[in-house]
């Protein structure tokens, strides 16, 4: 912790320490406010590049565009625009598209790290995020520079694919070395560019993997080799990536097998949830509490794959558990103050969580509008 704190982190520090603000604002209203911080961030980016800044720190202000998490806020600035008819988001999702095409490798990869971040390689990763946010905005708008780029990035991750369905070769330098379990959100980009573009031998790329994580999952469906740091105390950020990769493999091919070991992690998951939605941050491989503070990105993501499985199976305990997530989650966005705080996520609540500490992310709010999307949908269907 900084020796002497800015006026603002030691406010949020202290109200943090408070507990939970009491009021949940509800689904709509955290929506809109998270996308105009998202918005702020484009706007207010230290590159001024078109993309996303990674965060807004309470001790440093905006910072730099981040591609990995710009492409996969790409998919969800098309999704609100289109609910909401609002052409400026779709302009937005367009200055971030054209920012990745200017940006890729000519081999089909994208970097790690923020746009400033050295060194500067091609990162499996990253890549995958990215081609998300391609496919998808391959398949909304009418511009073949999105699904030539997108074609670019799935045969490199399907060309750097080893025959055991691992990824090693592009590991990121911004992590702890060794092989990631949660590289099946690599696999999504790749199942959405088999959507896209079929036949090509993408999506099949994306299963292999998908194979070979389940291989690193115990029977009570935690997951080895699963984390940025610690794999023994994965962050709920990393589990989440993982169990949704799970996901998105049964929701193209239909396998039986992908569903009961996603619905072995959610089960465990959905366990962990408290009353009032606080997950603990880490969790050991028995998904007992391994870190103080909760991962409000973790959160979310987990919210999200939760209502998934209650869409898949009907059990209740999953969409209970995810609305209690999702609540909680909400109940730490603020809807007025200063434009880098208000409508944003924190990375850790309270805000001196070592994960994200002191900073709002661009990835957190992104995955809290699709946890909150789709659990208004959920709630819509059910009322007629």
């Amino acid at each position: 912790m900084p020796s002497r704190l800015p006026a603002a982190a030691s406010r949020q520090l202290e109200q943090d320490l408070r507990g939970l603000p009491p009021v949940d604002p509800g689904p709509e209203r955290v929506i809109a406010a998270c996308i105009a911080w998202l918005c702020a961030a484009q706007d207010n980016s230290a590159s001024a590049d078109g993309g996303v800044a990674r965060d807004y720190s309470l001790l440093t202000g905006w910072a730099t565009s981040y591609p990995e998490t710009t492409g996969y806020i790409i998919p969800t600035m098309i999704e609100v625009a289109r609910r909401t008819g609002r052409q400026e988001l779709h302009a937005r999702a367009r200055r971030m598209l054209d920012w990745c095409v200017a940006i890729q490798y000519p081999e089909g990869g994208f970097q790690g790290g923020k746009i400033d971040a050295q060194p500067r390689v091609p990162v499996t990763f990253n890549t995958g995020q990215i081609l998300l946010g391609l496919a998808a905005g391959a398949a909304a708008y009418d511009d073949a520079r999105y699904r030539a780029a997108m074609e670019r990035a799935a045969r490199w991750l399907c060309e750097t694919l080893d025959e055991d369905g691992c990824w090693r070769k592009h590991p990121t330098p911004f992590a702890k070395p060794g092989e990631k379990a949660y590289e099946t959100h690599v696999s999504w980009g790749l199942f959405e560019a088999e959507r896209v573009a079929s036949g090509k031998g993408y999506g099949e790329a994306g299963l292999r993997q998908v194979e070979w994580a389940l291989s690193k999952q115990l029977p009570n469906g935690w997951f080895d080799s699963n984390c940025l740091t610690d794999p023994t105390r994965p962050l709920t950020h990393t589990i989440g990536y993982v169990l949704r990769g799970v996901i998105e493999a049964y929701l193209l091919y239909k396998r039986p097998d992908l569903l009961a070991a996603a619905i072995r992690t959610a089960d465990s998951l959905a366990d962990v949830i408290a009353a009032d939605g606080y997950l603990p941050g880490k969790l050991d491989n028995n998904f007992r509490a391994a870190a103080g503070y909760a991962c409000l990105t973790g959160t979310v993501q987990i919210a999200h794959c939760l209502f998934l499985l209650y869409e898949l199976t009907g059990e209740k305990s999953y969409l209970d558990a995810g609305k209690r997530a999702n609540r909680y989650v909400r109940r730490t966005v603020a809807l007025e103050g200063p434009a880098g705080t208000m409508g944003g996520v924190r990375g850790s609540f309270p805000v001196n969580g070592e994960y994200g500490q002191w900073q709002y992310l661009n990835w957190a709010a992104k995955f809290c509008i699709d946890a909150n999307l789709l659990e208004t949908d959920i709630v819509r269907a059910a009322h007629g």
